[in-house]
């Protein structure tokens, strides 16, 4: 049994904590707001009042914050409270910059640092079948990989050095972030020629064009459910952390630059706590 601390439970947190509990690790969890970690004392999580009591004897903290701000501020007031032989698993999508900071921070505190951004959402994290985007020194791994194999049905270790999750990472949330806004245009623009949009989705299915995220968010499109699975405001910051990593790599932009302005124009329509498959409505 591993003493894991989970701080931040929101869509993913919870779900990841949830997973870890399941597994039967022993989990403590903290969240800003209490509301959203008091549910998982019922999964059988300790509900901590603050960082420095939530990661005090833990043996693994796991941080899922929204960006690199929250979980500087966080880690804080966590890290003097740390074991000195506790390891950091930092799984929010902060960007390469934000990973850096991260990581120095760490090194300054003197406290095990793993890079480690996963692929999936909030069924799969509820399920443990995230992909564990992985990155760092091989003596940490064999200490990380029970909390790995809980919340992931697999772990892609990249390399040894913290930020090379992170870029496997922006790389293939690119690549879903592009999915999701060429669906959304495709059932927009079947819907505005004045045919049944489920056409789209029919016309693709089975086929070399079909992928089941494709089919997934096109049918939340479609009925207009849209219960945060990713919110469309994580897509925001998310694209705009792909800009620069495009930038940084002397990538061309402008594809992640067009979708990064629909999600921001679903977000400023007040669409940004709802699921990313919302951004349908900007393109109607």
């Amino acid at each position: 049994m591993t003493k894991v601390t989970v701080l931040g439970t929101g869509l993913m947190g919870a779900g990841m904590a949830r997973s870890l509990a399941r597994a039967g690790e022993q989990v403590t969890v903290w969240n800003r707001s209490p509301d959203k970690a008091l549910p998982l004392a019922d999964a059988g999580a300790t509900v901590a009042e603050d960082p420095a009591a939530a990661v005090s004897g833990a043996e693994v903290v796991m941080t899922m914050l929204f960006d690199a701000d929250a979980v500087e501020q966080v880690m804080a007031q966590a890290l003097p409270a740390m074991r000195d032989d506790a390891v950091w698993i930092q799984s929010a999508t902060v960007g390469l910059d934000g990973t850096a900071r991260l990581a120095r921070l760490a090194d300054r505190n003197d406290i095990g640092f793993i890079d480690a951004p996963v692929l999936g959402t909030r069924q799969p994290a509820e399920q443990g079948k995230l992909i564990v985007l992985a990155a760092g020194p091989t003596s940490l791994r064999q200490r990380v990989t029970p909390v790995f194999d809980a919340i992931g049905a697999r772990t892609v270790w990249v390399g040894e050095h913290p930020g090379h999750g992170h870029r496997l990472k922006l790389a293939a949330n690119s690549w879903v972030l592009s999915v999701t806004g060429a669906t959304a245009q495709g059932i927009a623009l079947t819907r505005q020629l004045g045919l049944d949009p489920a056409l789209f989705l029919e016309a693709i299915s089975g086929g070399p064009l079909d992928c089941d995220y494709a089919q997934l968010k096109g049918n939340a499109m479609i009925v207009g459910d849209f219960a945060p699975a990713f919110t469309l405001g994580g897509a925001v910051k998310d694209s705009a952390l792909i800009v620069q990593a495009l930038q940084a790599a002397g990538c061309d932009d402008r594809l992640m630059k067009a979708l990064n302005a629909q999600f921001e124009d679903g977000a400023q329509a007040g669409l940004g706590g709802e699921d990313m498959s919302a951004v349908v409505r900007v393109f109607s």
